[in-house]
């Protein structure tokens, strides 16, 4: 539902023709990325029924859970139990995110066809997420990554700090397309780059994307994930459908936060994307009033409000 049926005026004229993508693919990360720091665990039954929810609104990809090890990430301890209860909608695509070889065994097992892998831009924070240097972190993808292709997943791979890291500081461009490219050439068939403690801003996402396609990375294989922390997110957005990404990561509700970063708010807000599409003419699929309603319905089962302007607005 856009802004029209919820009896609303358009606020401004659709671009002209070749500006915008005329369709974008929201990869929703609500599930996943959205939940997976909350303190209390979020019952089973509530995650299924939020994916319910999510595929009823129109979305359709799905980021379902990971198959990280349950010590690290409590809240998706149950990864397992949920795809094997899981209805999957016909059409719906539902990405897990694999650490490793044995986290691709358990999506092999589970039925999963689309996998993502979550690398870093820098050595820093290479060593605090994943116990790698940077150059060893591809190591320890390649086999899952040469193994999933030959499996016939889909498998995306992530790039986190792309845009700044908490402890050093500004990203070289180069650095950040250096890995990108590695990933690809190991066989991932989309980058979603990330901007992992919200520091971006449209310039720098511009200058980025730009330095992708020169060296050869078409904007089709491209995604972005942003973080709210300076309010720069939909602006960032806006920046990288305008020179052509069609692929945009956001939560549910502004689901989610970033530990390595004071006062982030979290990923982008399905809801503030989906306000920002309709108002440009850019299809995207999602019924915004039943998505407003399930990020309600969220928020109440987590006990604290939405951090979206939308949900904020509309649900009120």
């Amino acid at each position: 539902m856009g802004p029209r049926e919820l009896g609303l005026p358009m606020r401004v004229a659709a671009p002209e023709p070749g500006e915008l993508p005329t369709a974008v693919t929201i990869w929703e990360v609500g599930p996943r990325d959205g939940l997976q720091n909350e303190a209390e665990v979020v019952p089973l039954d509530v995650k299924l029924e939020f994916l319910h929810r999510l595929a009823d609104a129109g979305l359709g990809v799905l980021e379902a859970t990971s198959f990280v090890r349950p010590e690290w990430v409590p809240q998706l301890a149950d990864a397992a139990e949920l795809l094997a209860e899981l209805h999957r909608v016909p059409g719906v695509r539902y990405p897990v995110l694999v650490p490793n070889p044995r986290g691709l065994d358990r999506a092999l097992e589970a039925g999963v066809r689309d996998i993502a892998i979550f690398a870093s831009a820098t050595e820093t924070f290479a060593q605090r997420n994943l116990n790698r240097s940077l150059d060893e972190q591809f190591t320890m993808f390649e086999p899952v990554v040469r193994r999933a292709v030959g499996e016939g997943l889909a498998v995306r791979g992530y790039v986190s700090m792309c845009f700044g890291d908490p402890w050093e500081g500004a990203v070289p461009v180069e650095q950040v397309v250096s890995v990108g490219r590695r990933l690809l050439a190991m066989g991932c068939e989309q980058l979603s780059l990330g901007d992992t403690i919200g520091v971006a801003t449209p310039g720098h996402v511009e200058s980025l994307l730009r330095a992708f396609v020169a060296a050869g990375v078409g904007v089709d294989r491209l995604a972005v994930h942003f973080h709210d922390t300076y309010g720069q997110a939909l602006a960032n957005t806006h920046a990288a459908l305008r020179l052509g990404v069609s692929t945009v990561d956001s939560s549910a509700g502004g689901l989610g936060g970033c530990p390595y970063a004071e006062s982030a708010t979290g990923n982008l807000a399905t809801e503030d994307l989906v306000w920002m599409l309709d108002g440009l003419g850019v299809k995207h699929g999602v019924d915004l009033g039943k998505l407003v309603a399930t990020s309600a319905w969220m928020a109440q089962r987590l006990g604290r409000p939405s951090p979206s302007r939308v949900v904020q607005a509309l649900a009120s």
